[in-house]
């Protein structure tokens, strides 16, 4: 973007404003200022009826389970959470870090399960499990018990409920009856259907068992923990401590070992599935086959940088290797394979140097490539068999911007957009025929939650959300900003994308403080058109301009941009940032010697990374829950993109913060962390707080007792976060100067 160009949209986004500021307290207060948003949202098998979980009014952190017919009526709510949340009862360790791995803010009903034939809903209630059933409406209790019931689902056809209990696997008839275990042997060291840390947190596997279409057989895992290294952790509450010994897999150490089986629910008999000789490998996905008679897995070496999808026979265990995909970099994850009715299947690759759609045989042969171009496909949504065609997310306009299309695996062609352009689109695909729930939002529009028909065309809101006079925001509507967009250049040539929002009354005449907002890892892209977090306008109301920049490595890219970092986390990302800082301070409204910055997780680490660097532009910055040394860090995600300490020692030399601790200014930074984390352990914040002490560097700190990483934030949690880390910044770059 020209100067003159960017002046002038920053100037014409600052229309003057007289609605009453926003307080830190109304943002932290119900009812949610976002509006009322559809989370979880999934379509009846039969795709006449759309369920989704809502917040409550009085409660944001309490959802319940809602639906709405597809011909039209008020939507009705299925599940009342606050009915069923039992009183006193805490959560066991594994359900807290199961919601810990899956990211769950919320209380009350946070995940169901329809089954394939559309008659029943399962849904977990703070451990115990409750069925609703269509035909009547009826909500019923399944299970009472001490102990969580965890990873619950219906079978395909409904005739049973699954969940796992004390690290075995259970199931019960649907219609009532005892439950009966179908392992009996599991324990916290070697369980049954129970997916492994790195399987939950790096790899998006959150089961550990696989129902066949027929309900005649379970493919289930049996994980083996001993050979993982336990790593002592405190766990700091308000009423203590307590030591955890956590089986955590440190980058270079050894992994879980994880079999699989099939087992036949009429016997009993269980089959052990042939997943090569090498036992150092990650169990990365496993599918049926439509008709039941090929069990699929997707099997990822150590280095990552091989994947193989096995065709395995259900009754023999016998494999064999239909294709292999390999990088000289790494080879991503995803749920993009989809089986079809005569044995071909469809799957994604970034053999182009974009990831793009292909067909496959039954024999794993590629047919054709079914999307292409020099943009990258996000993810496979659903599929419409009777018309040979895949539904798919892509930022095929532009890099900060998600739409749906379809394209036809049958016949060669351009995709076809079924969503407009503008903003980010999620969309749930129904099982058949092609229609899907999508919520869109933009800067100005909160998500909203529609039907549409295949075509695209909107058939009613599920939760509309208009930005009215009726919104939990409307007192605050004129003071919203919204952001411009442009993009610099990084030092290869890159577009690095950069998003900009101004305080209310803006004059680019003055000098004003800046804020970055960083993430700058691996899978995650800051700069979206997305709905922000209404928090944000107390740093705008507060007289800082707020900026975010996507550096190398982060997705929505090429391959080549995407694999840059390999080898070298903490190098070329800082380079970026730096060189948006350097871009922002020759703009003639920022005070160059105001700018600061903040972040959490790798955000937190990049905030340290760019606060020690050489000659740094950043004042001042917020650092939260930063992994600070990478030997710390588990294994999948760490070799992912650095590999084994051993194989790479000068790159994790070069990553390691605390090396660098000397160049920091004295009271340029505060550290946040979570005192209970289990996943940026907590020894990754006293090594930079012992270093900076030996060193005599002032600095300052917050830290929560009992909190995670992600899980466990109350609002009140979140509010004082806030308000702790605009202070610092108040304090430091004085906006009202």
């Amino acid at each position: 973007m020209k100067l003159a160009a960017g002046l002038a949209a920053l100037a014409l986004s600052a229309s003057a404003a007289t609605a009453a500021d926003l307080t830190l307290d109304r943002v932290y207060a119900a009812p949610d200022l976002t509006g009322p948003r559809a989370r979880g949202v999934a379509l009846s098998p039969d795709g006449t009826l759309v369920t989704y979980l809502r917040a409550r009014p009085d409660n944001p952190r309490v959802t319940d389970l809602w639906a709405a017919d597809v011909a039209g009526g008020a939507p009705r709510r299925l599940i009342d959470a606050a009915a069923l949340i039992p009183t006193g009862r805490d959560l066991s360790e594994a359900e807290k870090s199961r919601r810990e791995r899956q990211g769950v803010q919320t209380s009350g009903v946070v995940a169901y399960d329809w089954d394939d034939e559309g008659r029943f809903i399962l849904a977990p209630v703070e451990g115990d499990l409750w069925l609703w059933t269509r035909a009547d409406g009826s909500v019923r209790r399944l299970t009472e018990t001490p102990e969580d019931e965890i990873d619950a689902r219906v079978s395909p056809k409904g005739g049973f409920v699954s969940f796992v209990r004390g690290d075995n696997l259970w199931i019960a008839p649907a219609g009532g009856g005892e439950a009966r275990a179908l392992t009996r042997d599991g324990s916290e060291l070697r369980s049954w259907a129970t997916p492994e840390f790195i399987a939950q947190e790096e790899m998006d596997r959150q089961t550990g068992y696989w129902w066949s279409p027929d309900e005649s057989r379970i493919a289930l895992t049996r994980v083996d923990l001993t050979p993982v290294d336990v790593v002592e952790r405190f766990d700091v509450n308000a009423a203590g401590a307590v030591i955890v010994p956590q089986r955590y897999p440190r980058t270079g150490r050894p992994n879980a070992r994880v079999e699989l089986f099939v087992q036949s629910l009429a016997d009993g008999a269980r089959v052990p599935v042939d997943l090569g000789p090498d036992p150092d490998i990650y169990l990365a996905r496993v599918d049926w086959s439509r008709d039941g008679r090929t069990l699929y897995v997707q099997r990822q070496s150590r280095d990552q940088k091989r994947l193989d999808l096995l065709a395995v026979d259900p009754a023999t265990g016998v494999s064999r290797v239909l294709l292999t995909e390999t990088s000289a970099h790494w080879v991503e994850l995803t749920d993009d394979f989809r089986p079809l009715k005569d044995g071909s299947f469809l799957w994604t690759s970034e053999r182009s140097g974009w990831k793009h759609i292909d067909l496959h045989g039954a024999d794993g042969r590629r047919i054709r490539q079914v999307t292409r171009g020099d943009w990258p496909v996000d993810a496979i949504q659903g599929i419409d068999e009777d018309r040979g065609v895949v539904l798919f997310t892509a930022n095929r306009d532009l890099p900060v911007e998600r739409r749906l299309y379809e394209a036809s695996w049958k016949r060669p062609g351009a995709p076809r957009a079924l969503t407009p352009a503008g903003g980010w689109w999620t969309v749930k695909v129904a099982a058949r025929g092609g229609a899907f729930a999508g919520t869109y939002e933009d800067p100005a529009t909160p998500p909203r939650t529609g039907l549409y028909r295949a075509d695209g065309e909107l058939v009613r809101w599920i939760e509309e959300n208009p930005l009215d006079a009726s919104h939990p925001l409307a007192a605050y509507r004129d003071r919203l900003r919204t952001p411009t967009y442009g993009t610099i250049k990084a030092a290869d040539g890159s577009d690095l994308w950069w998003s900009m929002r101004t305080p209310p009354g803006f004059d680019p005449s003055r000098k004003y403080p800046v804020v970055v907002r960083v993430y700058g890892g691996p899978g995650n892209a800051q700069v979206r058109k997305v709905w922000h977090d209404p928090a944000d306008q107390l740093y705008l109301q507060a007289g800082f301009i707020l900026f975010s920049l996507d550096n190398r490595g982060t997705p929505n890219r090429s391959t080549a941009f995407k694999t840059a970092i390999d080898r070298r986390l903490g190098q070329l990302e800082v380079d970026d940032q730096i060189a948006g800082a350097r871009w922002l301070a020759a703009q003639p409204y920022v005070d160059p010697a105001r700018i600061a910055v903040t972040g959490w997780s790798y955000g937190g680490y990049m905030a340290l990374m760019l606060l020690t660097a050489p000659d740094t532009p950043f004042a001042a910055g917020v650092s939260g829950a930063p992994p600070t040394d990478w030997t710390l860090y588990d294994t999948h995600y760490t070799e992912r993109f650095m590999g084994k300490p051993s194989e790479n020692p000068g790159g994790y030399s070069a990553s390691e913060v605390t090396a660098r601790l000397g160049r920091l200014k004295p009271g340029s930074l505060l550290l946040i962390h979570g005192m209970a984390d289990d996943n940026v352990t907590f020894d990754n914040a006293t090594r930079v707080m012992a270093d900076l002490q030996a060193r005599g560097t002032p600095f300052e700190t917050m830290v929560y007792p009992g909190l995670r990483h992600r899980a466990g934030w109350t609002q009140a949690h979140l509010k004082h976060r806030t308000q702790a880390t605009l202070d610092f910044f108040r304090r430091k770059l004085q906006p009202d100067r």
